[in-house]
């Protein structure tokens, strides 16, 4: 009895357990649409199928990995580095040249000639801008026997220059460019080393301005054409100053040589500009610079062209070891030669403007980094 009872309560406990399920869930209403999504993808999965038969040719031996005629690396392992728009270019190098006579009966002196050089450009490039920056230092001396050294190049150049185009297809930039030029030392006309020509920041030389580019693409070209640049000449030694040297504005003296008013140190001109620099491989292992400057000013002596221009061939004979052969031209309508003095050393005459010319040949070494 007692297990009957039990049987019976147990029923009742599900069946009741069974309708509250069933009612708590909602009833789909008959007026609902049926579904009638259609599947436009069919997927046909084929069996895949058993190689039963293998060829005779087939060698399914496993395959032996050898390091035997594994060779180290010649160069170190250069580990991968996140690509930049920046391009960096450090080089420093010696030129050397030498002559040395023992008992030479055609006689001569000995003589060392060395010139120390350094180049350090960074560009930026990205799509519509271009960013150039380089500067380039030059410290050159001669030695001769029973002679002390003289000064044989001396230079700080000093180039920034920031271009814009509207798009990528057009090689022409709207451009913003400045130049700085001086020399580390002061110079002198040999054999007098009393009196010095030139030092430090005398001359001094500042361009700046606003014009255009051609830059095409792939080629280390540049046309940049400006026809508003300001040029500024510094002669910061006093001497020099009053003397008038470089073009700047010579001091006012007395009928004794006294100074009454100390000259400029500063002289300022607005003219047109033309600057091209082009670099190019022009045979095997011979590299040309080019770079050429042409100013003329509207204000004082327009019509009148001073120019720049620098051409350097680079024979590389291998990694560190190198020959070069170089001329430099200038000519400057403020820059005055063969000054005349009378006798009490007033000046006569100023002198003319005349071609400045150097020519350099050596062989040395290189290292960039």
């Amino acid at each position: 009895m007692k297990n009957r009872k039990f049987s019976h309560f147990v029923f009742l406990f599900l069946l009741g357990f069974l309708v509250q399920v069933v009612s708590a869930q909602d009833p789909i209403p008959s007026n609902s649409p049926a579904d009638s999504t259609e599947m436009d993808t069919t997927v046909i999965r084929s069996p895949i199928f058993k190689v039963r038969y293998i060829p005779r040719g087939v060698n399914l031996v496993n395959p032996k990995i050898s390091f035997k005629n594994t060779k180290p690396l010649d160069k170190p392992f250069k580990k991968f580095r996140i690509p930049s728009f920046w391009e960096r270019i450090n080089k420093i190098g010696l030129n050397v040249s030498e002559v040395a006579f023992v008992n030479w009966n055609a006689g001569g002196n000995s003589a060392i000639t060395g010139i120390i050089n350094g180049r350090f450009e960074r560009n930026y490039r990205f799509r519509y801008v271009k960013w150039n920056n380089s500067l380039d230092l030059r410290y050159g001396a001669n030695v001769q026997e029973d002679q002390k050294p003289r000064k044989t190049e001396d230079a700080i150049r000093f180039s920034s220059a920031f271009s814009y185009r509207r798009d990528t297809i057009s090689n022409w930039y709207y451009s913003a460019k400045a130049n700085f030029n001086t020399q580390f030392y002061k110079g002198f006309k040999y054999p007098d080393r009393e009196n010095p020509i030139s030092r430090f920041m005398a001359p001094g030389y500042f361009f700046f301005g606003t014009g255009t580019s051609y830059i095409p693409e792939g080629k280390k070209f540049n046309l940049y054409i400006s026809p508003v640049t300001l040029k500024s000449t510094f002669v910061l030694d006093q001497d020099l100053a009053n003397k008038g040297a470089f073009g700047v504005q010579k001091a006012v003296l007395d009928a004794d040589g006294n100074v009454l008013e100390e000259g400029e140190k500063k002289f300022i001109e607005l003219g047109f500009l033309i600057n091209n620099t082009w670099e190019t491989t022009v045979a095997k292992n011979v590299e040309m610079r080019h770079r050429l400057s042409l100013y003329t000013d509207y204000l004082s002596s327009f019509g009148n062209v001073d120019f720049d221009w620098e051409l350097n061939f680079n024979l590389i004979v291998n990694k560190y070891i190198n020959a070069s052969i170089g001329t430099h031209v200038i000519y400057d309508d403020d820059i005055l030669f063969d000054e005349v003095k009378d006798a009490n050393g007033i000046v006569i005459d100023q002198g003319v403007q005349r071609i400045q010319f150097k020519q350099l040949l050596g062989v040395g070494v290189a290292y960039d980094f």
